[in-house]
């Protein structure tokens, strides 16, 4: 057996050692049990669907807290009693009654059924509903962006940072824990806690910035998203909250003491997990079967420490401050108590909406627990909440020490709630307390008259038990009233809200994924879905108000205007986009949305469509056709792969529902000949083919930092940076021939980007008849790099092994036949420019002349020859190749690390697992460019087939064709996550409680930087980790790996 075979044994050919008690998804019984799974109900027989939906399995459940009691304990309002016996019912009728939404739906649409949530979508398409109103759309970090900061000197990190979040008014956004919102951010809806031992309520995430993680910025906190489907009906997010105070300062200090050479010190680093004194908190959000705007809110938490504990649970609706910054002040929207237990809200263009904050039951023992215990419980009281209200204003007197403009502020509930953070003096508006402490009229710090702009419910459990007791908190966010919906008062009608819309998740996820996946990868698909769908979020950025300030605020420091992002006046943006992360990157980036968009459009192609059409229409894209890179520096450059991923998405559309959209394909390519225009006039200022500086994304490999100016002095001729340019190319030429089928004019443009493909690859790998140019190609090494060029005949190559000489693989493109004769024009100036340019068609690597398996034409920067050299250090584990994938960084700089003496300064690269000691990238595993990695070698393997195979790994006497490759690197990539023979992730870095707890080991992470545990040699990097989940499991739903599609 192959050394390949064996490591692919090892990660898949065996069956794992049975796990003890192994657990339900979401958090089991106290004493490690499984929690029972629901499974769907028998549907009616019809052939179209049953063998869909017979196999669907049970998806991530909950174990939701009923009363010991023989009938639960609910509030007053309860359905009237019968005093009359009751007439004969008509039991057709009955049974209709208590069908599902799912089996009315079924029995309505019959053979054209496609599932309750694709339904939703397709409603939400035609606009019948507005499924998409409310989402996940709260950032997780608001604080310390780009667009509050209003500094002098742009320090974004210092001048809003966390401390004040608390007590400030956002401009641009608002954030929360678990929250939601609607889709214009009129009003929001999110969860906060305490423990009763914390300096502060838990509202939000929180993390060390920019200046004070030794990595860089980090979120310090566990947390997992873990499902939610693409209209967002059902949501699933999971909390670890400390029950110690959680060490704010301490993860701040160490975090400032550590250098780039050690781990980051995290949260399970501290003690506040010592034998399991935590709660896991699960928050569900379901919406009404046919209601988008009626939303059931369930937050179950769980003791998991051994010792009866307290917890205090404040779910909080608020509007956005929006009166603060224009004249004439605008009117503020409504909050107020309109009956026990419901907060009203009124918005001008939402209308009215109630949240029903519902008493609670007691807390319940774990599921094991005795009868006697049993017996004690149903004795106790509900749970009624506190409510509260205020106003979402800063206040001035706890940050600035002047007067407040409100009697009541944001940070009101804390101070309410948590004795020892009221302020120690009474100097606010002139009241004096007794001995500095506040005096009766300062210590009213909520509205007594229950109203504001700010509102909060505020559960109590005392003593909850220990070993998994459990509380939970119902609440009804809708515009109906309790007449006209029974489940807001009937916790069972309530529950079964949730687990009905749980159950459509599961079916929506069961079409997606057929075959023999294994129960552990499927779970990984799912929550790596859910965490894509997870991480929209509401951006709103007025480039132009934010640089002039607000009329009702002091004017911004007039150097402000210097420092980022003037000449993007025009941007105005206020839409719902993907984000990288919430925490770490909660903005925008491009080219990280470009991947995005791929595994979005599994399950929601429209807004994979909307995503890559804003970011080129003109109130996103600049006149001159640059698109916005991310807000730190809309002008920096990221690599050119928005049409890469608007024709991949264009082709999972068609694969998955029978259609593309060639509206969209020509609107967007229609805007990427722009940007085509830009990259070339910009970019390649010689005119000579070959693109030069600027920061490239995640690639910045190198000695020098691409974003400035060399100290070398000259111009750096970037070997990915042409390359990039090529696939640019490529894949403009594959749209022009797309669109030719229904537009012949479209051939002429298609002609234009395969001349000019050719030029940029001849230009990249030869070197000019005078000499102008060193080619980017090294025959020695056997590799493309970088060169610095400073002048005629004055040109030197830096040799390092890097991501730099790998991305000329992606420039890659198969023609079939059929292609060609169809499209005669193309096919006229393509054969012309190969007969009369024969120097260049004989030394370009594209090998336009000759015929691959199946008669196709190869399109590539590299030859057959090349790539086969090529492929020898990518393949090698002493080089590129690791048990997870391909490495940006080979090994051999690990021993052989490349220096350069300039002007007194040594610039150079080491490999380090992970990082780079430089703060430049170094050696992640980036499975963005894995990814296009095995999309390439699978375009190589339709041209040259069986007939070329290469040894893999390089030395072990093992060879195979290219397929097998990609599905070599698949597989490995697909190692990071999925557990291994012992029942180990390598994303969770050999951490035990990872592993086995059953708390802890069927989660996993997909944040960004998030899985930075180095295991053996390697340090996988999560940036774009769910185009990998996703994709590895079943690439096949990613459109078609035919040559049609490739």
């Amino acid at each position: 057996m192959s050394s390949a075979e064996k490591l692919r044994g090892k990660i898949f050919g065996g069956t794992a050692p049975a796990q003890q008690n192994q657990p339900a998804s979401n958090g089991s019984t106290a004493n490690g049990t499984s929690t029972p799974k629901a499974t769907l109900p028998s549907l009616p027989s019809l052939d179209t669907v049953a063998s869909v939906l017979s196999s669907v399995k049970p998806g991530l459940s909950i174990e939701v807290p009923k009363l010991p009691t023989a009938e639960p304990i609910r509030p007053a309002v309860r359905k009237p009693t019968l005093t009359t016996s009751p007439p004969e019912v008509d039991q057709n009728a009955h049974d209709e009654q208590y069908k599902t939404y799912r089996e009315r739906l079924l029995e309505k649409l019959g053979a054209e059924y496609e599932g309750v949530e694709r339904h939703r979508l397709l409603q939400d398409g035609k606009k019948e509903r507005h499924w998409k109103r409310w989402g996940p759309y709260l950032s997780e970090r608001q604080w310390a962006t780009v667009r509050e900061d209003y500094s002098a000197n742009g320090d974004a990190w210092t001048h809003f940072p966390h401390e004040q979040a608390r007590s400030r008014a956002y401009r641009w956004g608002e954030d929360g824990l678990a929250g939601i919102s609607d889709n214009h951010q009129r009003i929001c809806f999110a969860l906060g806690l305490w423990n009763g031992v914390d300096p502060i309520l838990k509202e939000r995430l929180f993390g060390v910035t920019g200046h004070q993680g030794n990595h860089g910025e980090d979120c310090k906190e566990l947390y997992w998203y873990l499902d939610s489907t693409p209209t967002h009906s059902y949501m699933k997010y999971l909390y670890k909250y400390p029950q110690k105070p959680y060490p704010y300062e301490e993860l701040v200090r160490e975090s400032i003491a550590r250098g780039r050479d050690v781990q980051e010190y995290e949260l399970m680093d501290t003690d506040v997990f010592d034998q399991d004194r935590y709660w896991d908190v699960f928050v569900e959000y379901a919406k009404d079967e046919d209601d988008p705007n009626a939303i059931s809110i369930r937050i179950t938490a769980y003791n998991r420490g051994p010792d009866p504990a307290t917890l205090h649970i404040i779910p909080q609706l608020w509007f956005p401050n929006t009166w603060s910054w224009p004249l004439p002040t605008p009117p503020r929207p409504n909050l107020w108590l309109s009956a026990p237990g419901v907060i009203s809200a009124q918005e001008k263009t939402l209308g009215t909406t109630h949240l029903y904050c519902t008493v609670s039951p007691p807390p319940a023992g774990p599921s094991y627990a005795n009868d006697a215990d049993e017996a004690e419980q149903e004795e106790e009281d509900g749970v009624a909440p506190e409510i509260m209200f205020t106003e979402n204003d800063t206040n001035f007197q706890r940050l600035y020490n002047v007067p407040n403009k409100s009697d009541y502020v944001k940070d009101a509930f804390h101070d309410h709630i948590i004795p020892s953070h009221r302020p120690k003096s009474t100097a606010t508006n002139g009241v004096n307390g007794v001995n500095g402490e506040p005096s009766a009229a300062q210590q009213t710090f909520i509205n007594p008259e229950n109203k504001g702009t700010k509102s909060g419910a505020h559960y109590t459990f005392k003593d909850v038990p220990g070993k998994g007791g459990v509380v939970v908190v119902r609440l009804k966010l809708t515009s109906l009233t309790p007449d006209s919906d029974a489940s807001i008062n009937d916790e069972e009608l309530f529950d079964d809200v949730i687990d009905e819309r749980r159950r459509e998740a599961d079916e929506f996820y069961s079409r997606l994924l057929g075959g023999s996946v294994t129960d552990d990868l499927k779970a990984i698909y799912r929550q790596a879905l859910g965490g894509m769908l997870w991480t929209k979020q509401y951006y709103k950025f007025i480039q132009d108000e934010w640089l002039n300030g607000d009329p009702a605020q002091p004017a911004p420091p007039p150097e402000r205007k210097w420092i980022r992002n003037r000449e993007w006046r025009h941007l105005h943006c206020a839409d719902i986009l993907s984000m990288p992360d919430k925490w770490e990157y909660p903005f925008f980036a491009a080219w990280d949305t470009a991947f995005h968009c791929i595994p979005l459009a599994m399950v929601d192609p429209a807004f994979a469509k909307k995503q890559l059409d804003l970011l080129t229409r003109e109130w996103y894209m600049k006149p001159d056709g640059q698109i916005p890179a991310y807000e730190w520096n809309f002008s920096d450059v990221n690599p050119p792969v928005h049409a890469w991923a608007t024709f991949r998405v264009f082709k999972i559309e068609r694969k998955l529902y029978g259609k593309g959209d060639l509206e969209f394909l020509e609107r967007v390519f229609q805007k990427l000949l722009l940007n085509f225009t830009w990259w070339v006039n910009r970019k390649d200022a010689g005119g000579n083919n070959v693109f030069e500086g600027g920061f490239l994304g995640l690639d910045n490999i190198g000695a020098f930092n691409r974003s400035e100016p060399l100290p070398t002095g000259g111009v750096l001729r970037q070997a990915d940076g042409t390359a990039w340019m090529a696939f640019f190319c490529v894949n403009m030429l594959n749209m022009a021939l797309e669109l030719a089928k229904h537009n012949p004019t479209y051939e002429d443009i298609a002609s234009k980007f395969f001349e000019h493909f050719i030029f940029i690859a001849d230009a990249m790998s030869y070197q000019g008849s005078n000499d102008e140019t060193l080619s980017l190609w090294n025959e020695q090494d056997g590799m493309y790099y970088d060169a610095i060029h400073w002048g005629p005949g004055h040109s030197q190559q830096l040799p390092i092994r890097s991501l730099v000489g790998l991305i000329p693989l992606y420039a890659t493109l198969t023609l079939e036949p059929s292609v060609i004769n169809r499209f005669p024009g193309f096919k006229k100036r393509m054969e012309w420019f190969i007969e009369n340019r024969p120097g260049l068609v004989q030394r370009n690597v594209a090998n336009m002349k000759a015929s691959g398996k199946g008669q196709r034409r190869l399109l590539a920067l590299v030859s057959k020859e090349r790539l086969v050299r090529i492929l020898e250090k990518m393949l090698d584990e002493k080089e590129f190749l690791s048990d997870y994938g391909i490495r940006s960084l080979s090994l051999y700089h690990k021993k052989h690390p490349y220096n350069m003496h300039v002007n007194g300064q040594d610039f150079g690269v080491e490999y380090w697992p992970g990082d780079s000691k430089s703060g430049m990238f170094g050696g992640p595993i980036w499975l963005a460019t894995n990814f296009l990695l095995i999309e390439s070698l699978q375009r190589f393997h339709q041209y040259y087939g069986a007939d070329l195979q290469v040894e893999c790994p390089t030395g072990s006497g093992d060879y195979m064709d290219l397929g097998k490759v990609a599905e070599e690197v698949q597989h490995r990539i697909i190692h990071i996550f999925g557990r291994d023979m012992e029942g180990c992730r390598a994303t969770n870095g050999g951490n035990v409680k990872l592993d086995r707890d059953p708390h802890f080991r069927d989660y996993v992470w997909f944040h960004e930087e998030r899985i930075d545990s180095e295991y053996g040699d390697e340090h996988p990097q999560s940036a774009f980790t769910t185009v990998s989940a996703v994709s590895e499991l079943n690439t096949s739903t990613l459109g078609d790996l035919s040559p049609d599609a490739l």
